[in-house]
């Protein structure tokens, strides 16, 4: 099976691009909402495969440590299992880093295509509320 996992060096590469872009204030020009909308769906979209990708890493990451922790803790028959869970993180620190930014950037994606949502309704209900306004005469 050919999974296409995305190096975690492009990973990085491509979240530090999405992050840029979400750190852009848009106007509430209309135009410039629907262009926005648009990218961030694509943005989610991506943000989604590089988080599947991500944790693909840090799984990837866990059991091969786990295996190497088990085994010296075997040595030592001393370290508790809170000990060993500590070291496996410590040891996936930059896999489990990646997920979190993963998970982070979709999440503001989604919701900057919300705001942009409900700018788009906001600017409907106002021309609606002009042409009625319009239409009576005034």
């Amino acid at each position: 099976m050919n999974l296409n996992i995305a190096p975690q060096e492009q990973i990085l590469d491509e979240l530090r691009m999405i992050d840029a872009y979400l750190n852009i204030t848009c106007s509430e020009q209309i135009e410039e909402v629907a262009q926005r909308g648009n990218d961030l769906a694509v943005h989610i979209a991506r943000s989604g495969k590089l988080l599947a990708d991500a944790k693909y890493h840090l799984n990837h990451k866990m059991k091969d440590e786990v295996f190497d922790v088990l085994k010296q803790a075997g040595k030592e028959s001393r370290t508790s299992t809170t000990a060993i869970n500590q070291i496996i993180k410590s040891l996936c620190k930059e896999e489990q880093y990646l997920v979190d930014w993963s998970e982070r950037v979709n999440r503001t994606a989604t919701h900057q295509l919300d705001w942009c949502r409900t700018l788009i309704s906001k600017a409907k209900e106002e021309m609606k509320y002009s042409s009625n306004y319009q239409n009576q005469g005034f």
